[in-house]
């Protein structure tokens, strides 16, 4: 006997498996970002399906019924390849010439020379380490009230007094730490094979010296920043050694600001993650703060002077993560943020102003988030809010009035990516000398990194800018170091 059989259960019993189902989901999405992290790619560039093309395994539905083969041969002159000549990039003009002239043997005399074969080689010589003597003559110098003294020419300005590290050393130290990511044990090992022997404990030394040179230049550029009306906010881990946890590192934080208009970048060391950082930081700052979903930039005693911004690349991710949860709705909204950053390139490909750009976003991509805000508002009620899309949808939606803050002003960018680019050399650093020897070495560190990454961002040369620097800024009125910041003059 065949029949439907109903089964009632409780309100409560319908959202317990609900829950469990979102549960499960939500599981599921944590063990694919797992595996993506591990072993996936991680570009953030999305590609939109092409309409009507067929997946490469995508099999039809019926298996074709397979025809009997025969084998046909036939003969047929094979074509000659012709031969291209590879093609070698040009040296660069500024680098300088050696020039060398051979002359060929045996020259009957009166020969005339009717041009030359020119071959240029890149040849590479070993850091040249030189002592630098400084000799000052000593005269004795009588007077007409017959007493005498001794003349001698004034020292010049030395960034360790006494000391016998010159200024491009100490900027070769730092840049090849900092930009270069190779730790101090490793630059010893380097000098030793070229005959300098410099213990750690030495190079340390200069290094801080170094630093408490440049703490001046530091604070100068922390006023600067927060000077500006619109800054980018993100922050990153330092692994700390301290006394309080011997064979551990404290895991201590770097706060990054930048300025995207003037091109300036500083890092300012934190013991934590919490509120307090930038708190202290932006307690004068007044103007637009664009920063990712962390919480801690919400709520700030200063905050009735700060307008929020926030990251669209953020939300980007947000919504590539979950394709594999729901790709309907993930590849919809990755296609429609496609769209505003379509718009990005062009603006930045046609180098428009700042005025130019706000005209185009207001007529392109306002259209486009419109209809994503929208969309937003409707899909938030049809999907579950612990799976992956949902939470996607739900972070998208909550930071939705920040995210489409960046079309009135042309000045703003769409994302955090250019703060992003500074932080990176920390990464790779973490990974060559893995941990600050304590919370003054990190500080120090957040120094160097805020200067060299200036020093990036406006194509500056690390060595010769540092080496520069550290010759004069003994003797640079306080009310000048502005001038010494490396930017764009």
């Amino acid at each position: 006997m065949t029949g439907t059989e109903t089964i009632t259960i409780t309100k409560a019993e319908y959202q317990h498996l609900l829950d469990k189902s979102s549960r499960v989901e939500w599981l599921e999405h944590q063990l694919s970002e797992l595996k993506r992290l591990v072993f996936g790619a991680k570009s953030e560039r999305f590609i939109a399906p092409i309409p009507g093309q067929l997946s490469l395994f995508d099999l039809p539905q019926e298996l074709p019924v397979e025809k009997p083969l025969e084998e046909i041969t036939y003969t047929r002159a094979k074509a000659e390849k012709e031969k291209k000549q590879p093609l070698r990039a040009e040296l660069p003009a500024h680098l300088p010439r050696r020039i060398e002239v051979i002359e060929p043997e045996n020259i009957p005399e009166g020969s005339k020379k009717i041009g030359e074969a020119i071959t240029e080689i890149l040849e590479y010589e070993a850091a040249n380490i030189y002592v630098r003597q400084i000799v000052r003559p000593k005269y004795i110098v009588e007077s007409n009230d017959e007493s005498t003294k001794i003349a001698i020419a004034e020292l010049p300005s030395l960034p360790i007094p006494k000391g016998n590290a010159g200024p491009s050393m100490i900027a070769y130290l730092m840049v090849s730490k900092f930009v270069d990511h190779l730790p101090f044990y490793r630059q010893s090992q380097i000098f030793k094979r070229q005959g300098l022997h410099l213990a750690e404990s030495t190079i340390g030394g200069w290094f801080n010296a170094g630093c408490t040179l440049i703490e001046h230049l530091y604070r100068t550029l922390l006023l600067k920043i927060m000077s500006s009306d619109y800054l980018m906010a993100d922050e990153t881990p330092i692994p700390v050694l301290t006394s309080d946890k011997p064979g551990a590192t404290h895991k201590g934080y770097y706060w990054v600001y930048y300025d995207p208009v003037n091109k300036l970048v500083l890092f300012d060391y934190r013991k934590t993650r919490g509120r307090e950082g930038p708190n202290e930081m932006l307690k004068n700052f007044s103007g637009y703060l664009q920063t990712d979903g962390y919480t801690a930039y919400n709520n700030l005693e200063n905050q009735a002077n700060i307008i929020q911004l926030a990251c669209m690349a953020h939300a980007r991710r947000k919504m590539e993560s979950s394709l594999d949860n729901d790709k309907e709705r993930a590849t919809w909204a990755l296609t429609m943020i496609q769209k505003l950053y379509d718009i990005e390139r062009q603006a930045r490909e046609g180098s428009l102003l700042p005025e130019d750009i706000r005209k185009l976003r207001q007529q392109q991509a306002k259209p486009v988030l419109d209809e994503m805000g929208e969309w937003l508002k409707e899909q938030i009620n049809l999907v579950l809010p612990k799976s992956a899309i949902g939470g996607a949808i739900a972070y998208t939606l909550t930071l939705w009035p920040r995210l489409i803050r960046y079309i009135e002003d042309g000045r703003f960018q769409i994302d955090n990516n250019l703060i992003e680019n500074s932080i990176r050399p920390v990464a790779l650093g973490r990974r060559n000398y893995m941990f600050a020897g304590s919370h003054e070495a990190a500080h120090r560190s957040a120094v160097i990194y805020s200067l060299l990454a200036t020093c990036k961002i406006n194509n500056i040369e690390p060595q010769a800018w540092l080496t520069k620097t550290l010759s004069v800024i003994a003797d640079c009125p306080v009310s000048q170091l502005h001038t010494l910041l490396p930017t764009q003059k």
